[in-house]
């Protein structure tokens, strides 16, 4: 069977999570790797068989979306051209994990195509919802890349359709200890903000993470580091507290490896404000944003709240077993090729 295995690029819980599930999945066949995003920080090139620039989203220096950079560098002739070079009618099956351009390309051509991500979690019955409904951010989130069935993440099983977050066998199997730090990782943020509002935390050093600086020492308390996977790995698994975006794999990391969690949600980013309900629920503090004030509510979190532990299994083989049951009923319920729509262009498609 040859699979085609799309990752969305933006950031990289996507790709830490595909080079996890990737050695489980080849056991059902030939896999090629495809990404489409460019903000993703993880060097796994030597794996991957197409690249596109995608659709990513840009983040900006004040806890959110940056949407005019996002826009700018989303060119529609070039995502025209991208989706007419897919070679997803080359694949019996199509994994996708929230890339657009071969959900798309899958619904409008009709090729067989399994969801496998977070994003589709959060439309299944039982997840916790924010409490301010954003129809707009709903619907972008439906519909970004859409998939005919799915198998989904979350940070519980809320319901029978869900499986517990994928946790890479380093920090699975990582020493892990208290060496009295904070772990920070908000790249929605400015890292000069994030240090002034930091410098005042007492008892504590800081290693912020970031995705443009180099190695700085901003004060003896404070560092700011590189986001490399094995670097940022290490902080966490000896770090006495994470604070991060309202995400889903750092969250998911830090609840395994039981450390005291704190998130901040982005502006402007549904799944986020999804994220930060359900963490919410299970006790997590969530700061809707980082302001001149913070510090005082970190302190405050610091010195009297306790981890939050979740010991996920190792459910690979279960995942893909429950993914392959679903190709099983789309393949019983798909047309014969000869039988379905002609290929067309997306431009002829939609215009």
């Amino acid at each position: 069977m040859k699979i085609l295995f799309a990752i969305q690029g933006t950031g990289n819980g996507h790709l830490s999570r595909a080079m996890t599930l990737l050695p489980e999945l080849k056991k059902y066949g030939t896999v090629d790797l495809l990404i489409s995003g460019t903000k993703a920080n993880l060097n796994v090139n030597e794996f991957v068989s197409y690249h596109y620039k995608g659709l990513s989203f840009s983040y900006g220096k004040f806890g959110g979306i940056d949407f005019k950079k996002t826009f700018s560098e989303a060119k529609i002739s070039r995502l025209i051209k991208e989706y007419e070079t897919l070679p997803v009618e080359n694949y019996d099956l199509v994994i996708n994990d929230f890339e657009p351009l071969t959900a798309w390309a899958c619904k409008i051509k009709q090729i067989p195509c399994i969801g496998l991500s977070h994003q589709s979690a959060l439309f299944e019955p039982g997840v916790p919802l924010p409490q301010d409904s954003d129809v707009i951010g709903s619907f972008i989130l439906k519909h970004f890349a859409p998939v005919p069935d799915a198998v989904s993440f979350h940070f519980q099983t809320y319901s029978p359709n869900i499986f517990t977050p994928v946790i890479r066998e380093d920090l699975r199997n990582c020493q892990r200890s208290d060496n009295g730090h904070i772990t920070v990782y908000l790249p929605a943020y400015d890292e000069h903000f994030l240090s002034e509002i930091f410098s005042s935390l007492k008892g504590v050093h800081i290693e912020i993470f970031s995705k443009s600086m180099a190695h700085h020492l901003v004060n003896s308390k404070i560092k700011v580091l590189p986001i490399e996977k094995d670097r940022f790995a290490s902080s966490m698994a000896s770090a006495h507290a994470v604070i991060c975006g309202a995400g889903f794999e750092t969250p998911s990391e830090a609840l395994f490896l039981n450390k005291k969690l704190l998130v901040v949600p982005m502006k402007n980013q549904y799944e986020q404000q999804c994220n930060a309900a359900a963490l919410a629920d299970a006790g997590v503090l969530v700061l809707q944003s980082i302001q001149n004030d913070s510090a005082t509510k970190i302190q405050d979190w610091l010195e009297n709240s306790s981890a939050i532990h979740f010991d996920y299994p190792d459910q690979n083989e279960l995942i893909f077993k429950e993914l392959f049951k679903k190709f099983e009923t789309q393949q019983a319920n798909q047309l014969p090729k000869k039988e379905r729509l002609k290929p067309q262009p997306l431009f002829q498609k939609f215009f």
